[in-house]
């Protein structure tokens, strides 16, 4: 009696040790075996952290991403890998919207993905596999800010992959000494060339994650608008993604858009500030500190009065970006695939010109664009200095159904707007086109897709023209 006792407890014990049906099961990937962990939303997995590439670190500072370090056992995926390396973000509007103040902490070591789905290890789930790529101006902002918690995504059967990637003097430095070493002549698009890397990364390993790799949509808003835009230019990305979208893109503004700068006009400038601060080959370069680095850019653009924002761009080298985004489209040079674009109601500049002009050249070269306005103004409790409108990026709550992440008094219409956009970004992944309503904008029909609550505050979204920016 008493053996048949023990040995129904060792059976008990082992069946308690053994990996349950809601585990997270190993997958194999470029560089070894990984688990991950259940998600805000039962029955979705979150796979934080994933090295993409080796560290961009020492020999590497500057140079194209490589592939990803192996490592041994099994990784457990459950902590974010390190943001680019940037400022600091103090308390005031933007800090205050996005819960900044507990940040993590900044590296150069920072080429991480994280990926949302519901079948990990099913290979032959092929659901549509979306790539989020964060704004910041190209100098600042993070993967897994609270905005983008990707559970929702995975819910609606999407595999979600948000992804860090070189940011500032990391991530868009040119330099002759740099052009001379390249077998191809270029510098200075290593963070597009990162996220490049990531969607290579996507295309070999997404079916681990239920993914299929044929059927990827880009999409990124503010300075990752913008990285769509160059992707969508450039030739090595060609194949790698099948549907775009531009949220909110910086250099849509034509009133206040700079051209893109040229190879050598951006090498000549960055070779002052390292003259300048007597790091006058690769070896000092590489050999500095980052945060020596990124102080002698600070410190140099303080001293003559120049704006951070306005040297960190893609560059047109003929390797990565071979022509402005305005040229590729109106020759049709593109990728030829769908696309949606739009703002906010209170976004900075005047884009809408260039939203329409997009989407005309894209009717024209037999392609469709789907133009949106986001028109809700966000709710205040009354507290003073946040944000207020609706106002540049506002929309990421929303787009992403992430709500329950700010602070703000939402209401039921919020949350049904929320249902409503994440629907038309999730079909768009599935499908190519939005579906509730949502037409593409063309000559014929010049209409955006306006998401707005009525005066009621339920929602009320409709095709139309855009709600005007009031004016004080």
């Amino acid at each position: 009696m008493k053996r048949a006792l023990i040995t129904a407890m060792a059976i008990f014990a082992l069946v308690g040790c053994s990996t349950t049906p809601d585990a997270s099961p190993v997958l194999t990937i470029e560089g070894g075996q990984i688990q991950g962990a259940e998600s805000e939303v039962k029955g979705v997995t979150v796979f934080k952290g994933i090295p993409y590439a080796a560290p961009p670190i020492g020999d590497l500072r500057w140079k194209e991403p490589q592939p990803v370090v192996p490592w041994e056992g099994v990784k457990v995926a459950d902590k974010y890998g390190h943001p680019g390396y940037q400022v600091p973000h103090y308390p005031g509007g933007y800090t205050t919207e996005w819960g900044y103040g507990q940040e993590p902490a900044y590296s150069e070591d920072c080429l991480y993905l994280n990926v949302w789905t519901k079948a990990p290890g099913k290979t032959d789930a092929k659901l549509p596999v979306a790539v989020f790529i964060h704004g910041g101006g190209l100098r600042e902002g993070w993967a897994f800010e609270p905005e983008f918690e990707g559970s929702e995504w995975g819910a609606k059967d999407v595999v979600l992959v948000t992804i860090n990637y070189r940011l500032g003097m990391f991530g868009f430095f040119s330099h002759p000494d740099l052009i001379a070493e390249n077998e191809h002549s270029s510098s200075g698009n290593y963070g597009i060339m990162d996220q490049i890397h990531a969607l290579k990364w996507v295309k070999n390993n997404i079916a681990q994650f239920g993914g299929d790799p044929d059927n990827v949509m880009i999409f990124g808003q503010s300075g990752g608008g913008r990285s769509v835009r160059t992707l969508a230019g450039s030739p090595l990305a060609k194949g790698l993604f099948h549907k775009a979208v531009i949220m909110s893109a910086s250099g849509l503004d034509p009133e206040n858009a700079t051209p893109a700068p040229t190879l050598e006009a951006q090498s000549e400038n960055y070779k002052k500030i390292m003259d300048w601060a007597g790091l006058t080959d690769l070896d000092k370069m590489r050999s500095a500190s980052t945060a020596e680095i990124f102080a002698i850019t600070d410190i140099y653009n303080r001293v003559h009065g120049l704006r951070p924002a306005g040297i960190f761009a893609p560059v047109i080298d003929g390797y990565v970006c071979t022509t402005s985004i305005e040229d590729a489209a109106a020759t049709g040079e593109l990728a030829d695939v769908p696309y949606m674009i739009g703002c906010t109601r209170d976004d900075r500049g005047n884009i809408k010109a260039t939203i329409e002009a997009f989407c005309l050249s894209r009717e024209e070269h037999g392609g469709k664009a789907y133009a949106y306005q986001f028109a809700r103004p966000l709710p205040t409790d009354g507290r003073p200095g946040v944000l207020e409108g609706a106002f540049h990026s506002s929309d990421l709550w929303f787009v992403f159904k992430s709500l329950k992440n700010c602070w703000r008094p939402w209401t039921q219409g919020d949350w049904d707007l929320s249902e409503k956009m994440l629907t038309a970004w999730t079909n768009f992944a599935k499908y190519g086109e939005p579906g509730i309503g949502w037409e593409p904008y063309t000559a014929a029909n010049p209409e955006y897709m306006v998401f707005k609550l009525d005066g009621d505050d339920n929602e009320a979204s409709a095709m139309g023209e855009p709600v005007p920016t009031p004016r004080p």
